[in-house]
């Protein structure tokens, strides 16, 4: 299998496990014990939390370790409006992850206020639209980038259009493969995970910064300095913190070879099939991801293709892995102005550092097989 869906989740890489597996084994203890073996553990998810916050400029104490990105993204727009009180309106964006456009709907349906940011044909936010909710009681959820496009926003400039804004960033997709520096960015929460930088499954965090009253909506235990309840898995955390030291350390060596490989397939598909709409910029966007589709896409099945490249053992996505299957046109295409039919079929190809020229030489060969076969058929 030609593993191409690298944004969806990544392989565990094996010097992560090797750190994990003393957590999983003998050292089993509950960090909230006060024995000897709780303690243990107790240092190594606090040494796992600095190590982690020192990643993104942050303060240990800033750092709150959740089960993943959906669950932080949830976390920190509910408490915002409900628990914390902090804000009565949230303003996302339209090309958001679903861990995001969902919450704040559900908000909006419980009387808080509700606004979506467009974007352009590029997928870009424009900074002057965000500054129209500049205001203390509103919420701006904005991804760092894009998980279908790779397209990187600006969030600085957004920050800048709204300095009195509360400002969230989804950086699930961007930690451990670009700069995440939060003091940099200027934001007041984001999101990160651990099975996208090669960790575990299971283990993600929430940047809060200090100062920000920030109360939990899960309750049961005073875990996570009470914003977060339930019993720390430790060898998760200790994944993660691994998986994060060795994705920023390695962080140029591996975008480079990432980025060369997505130029080689941009390149090859712009070669070898006709008629075809690359999504995804060459400038401002992160080294991992090609997304194409194609202008005559109303006589192609989408997920023909995927099925297809599948069984040719290439496996590549059409978007976001939590809502494959449904057959719905992409929402992040559609607001960059794709038809629905385009939108559908549209192909996302996400590299790794593990990911060979030849790999990527293959896939794009098997994509031409199966367009050709496709177009021929209609």
């Amino acid at each position: 299998m030609i593993y191409l869906d690298n944004s969806a989740t990544t392989a565990l890489d094996d010097a992560v496990l090797d750190e994990m597996l003393p957590w999983l084994r003998s050292e089993y203890g509950n960090a909230s014990s006060i024995y000897a073996m709780g303690r243990k553990a107790r240092v190594a998810v606090e040494r796992a939390r600095s190590e982690i916050a020192a990643l993104m400029n942050a303060h240990p104490a800033e750092i709150t370790f959740t089960s993943g990105g959906t669950e932080s993204n949830n976390s920190i727009l509910t408490s915002a409006c409900r628990e914390s009180g902090l804000v009565d309106r949230v303003v996302v964006g339209s090309i958001e992850h679903h861990a995001v456009l969902a919450p704040a709907e559900e908000l909006a349906r419980q009387g808080f206020g509700h606004a979506v940011l467009p974007v352009d044909a590029q997928g870009r936010y424009r900074p002057d639209q965000a500054g129209q909710y500049d205001d203390p009681r509103t919420l701006i959820s904005v991804m760092h980038a894009n998980n279908e496009t790779g397209v990187i926003q600006a969030i600085e400039q957004l920050r800048a259009a709204a300095p009195s804004a509360v400002l969230h960033t989804d950086a699930v997709q961007t930690f451990g493969k670009i700069p995440v520096d939060a003091q940099q960015l200027g934001i007041d929460f984001a999101t990160i995970s651990a099975h996208k930088i090669h960790g575990p499954k299971g283990i993600g965090a929430m940047f809060i910064r200090k100062g920000i009253d920030y109360k939990a909506h899960q309750v049961g235990g005073g875990q996570e300095r009470n914003r977060r309840a339930g019993t720390e898995p430790v060898a998760l955390i200790v994944g993660f913190a691994a998986a994060a030291r060795r994705s920023v350390d390695r962080m140029e060596q591996r975008a480079a070879h990432m980025r060369e490989l997505i130029d080689h397939a941009r390149h090859s598909i712009a070669a070898t099939i006709a008629n075809v709409r690359v999504n995804t910029p060459e400038q401002f966007s992160l080294p991992n991801i090609l997304n194409v589709s194609f202008p005559d896409a109303a006589q192609l099945d989408g997920e023909s293709i995927l099925q297809l490249m599948d069984i040719r053992g290439v496996a590549v996505s059409n978007g976001s892995a939590c809502v494959s299957g449904s057959l719905q046109p992409s929402h992040v295409l559609s607001a960059m102005g794709l038809s629905a039919a385009e939108s559908r079929a549209a192909v996302r190809l996400s590299v790794s550092h593990a990911t060979t020229r030849a790999e990527i030489e293959t896939a794009v060969e098997t994509l031409a097989t199966i367009l050709h076969d496709l177009r021929g058929t209609v």
